[in-house]
């Protein structure tokens, strides 16, 4: 979400999406508020800091991890008081293990963290605990709500595909085996009590991982989706997945909504109504604040209607 202030965030959220809120990350705020510093602040034993480039793994706990940490707890209670009594599923996001190490530098190289196997062991094992305390922490302060985790994996397809620059940007780290991927990404989402939802939003989302890693549903961006990956969700919903397809709220809602039942046309089979979640293509933060709500209030309107259109 745009902006700088969680209570007001929290407000517009619990507003617009009043059946299915979510705890917001506010970017704008900075270090400890992007993707990769907010999950940073939950990992368990392996402390971050800040440099120029961005964040990487330190020797010990600093001011820049106490920040991190400061800003997301001081986020769960804002969201505690707004959604006191709220009955109904709740989402909250974690970036992913395979992200989180092409993001993360290694403590005395700039290279990624995802160029050392070892390193990326430790990261999914942290990420797997932290995940799963991060969870039971969100239950205790919202007893009756569903928890639902997002694990955000924007680099997924790039890091499969070989395609994430190292250092120097001269040359591409080696891609990742896909057993390995699938290994290290299911580790989390084993250890994640709940619904999982694994959300890309880049050109060419591997499907088929995020459906062997064992996760519930898969969130993309439909208008990214290629020619010939409809058979692909086709499978996915067949197999009962949830289907958070992000739509850019072009029009009116009903055309939203027909933009989705078009998919299930090319799809050649209409999935279940509760397996579809109309979503915004990816993040808010570069939107002013009335736009993102109004986005939020868009996509709530279509989804509304898209069970009267057959989807």
């Amino acid at each position: 979400m745009p902006g700088t202030d969680p209570a007001e965030a929290m407000r517009v959220v619990a507003g617009e999406l009043p059946g299915f809120p979510y705890l917001p990350e506010l970017p704008a705020r900075g270090p400890g508020a992007d993707i990769t510093g907010r999950t940073a602040a939950l990992l368990i034993d392996i402390p971050v800091e800040i440099t120029p480039r961005g964040w990487r793994l330190a020797e010990r706990p600093g001011r820049d991890l106490a920040r991190a940490r400061s800003m997301l707890s001081n986020d769960l209670d804002v969201m505690e008081e707004e959604l006191q009594g709220y009955v109904g599923p709740l989402k909250i996001q974690v970036c992913g293990p395979w992200t989180l190490a092409a993001t993360l530098e290694l403590t005395r190289t700039m290279d990624a963290a995802l160029r050392d196997p070892g390193a990326v062991a430790d990261l999914t094992a942290s990420l797997a605990e932290a995940t799963a305390a991060h969870v039971k922490d969100v239950a205790k302060r919202v007893p009756q709500a569903r928890v639902i985790v997002q694990i955000d994996e924007p680099a997924l397809s790039a890091i499969a595909n070989g395609e994430i620059p190292t250092a120097s940007g001269i040359s591409r780290i080696p891609a990742i085996d896909q057993v390995t991927i699938i290994d290290r990404l299911g580790l989390v989402i084993a250890n994640t009590t709940g619904y999982t939802v694994v959300h890309c939003c880049a050109t060419g989302v591997r499907f088929e991982i995020m459906r062997a890693a064992g996760a519930n549903a898969v969130a993309f961006d439909l208008s990214r989706l290629r020619r010939g990956e409809e058979d692909t969700v086709a499978e996915l919903a067949e197999a009962g997945m949830g289907l958070f397809v992000g739509v850019g709220p072009q029009g009116t809602p009903k055309e939203t909504a027909e933009r989705v039942t078009r998919l299930w046309q090319r799809m050649g089979s209409r999935p279940e109504a509760e397996q579809t979640v109309i979503t915004p293509p990816c993040g808010l933060a570069d939107d002013a604040p009335d736009q993102a709500a109004q986005t939020l209030k868009h996509c709530r309107e279509a989804a509304a209607i898209l069970p009267e259109l057959g989807g």
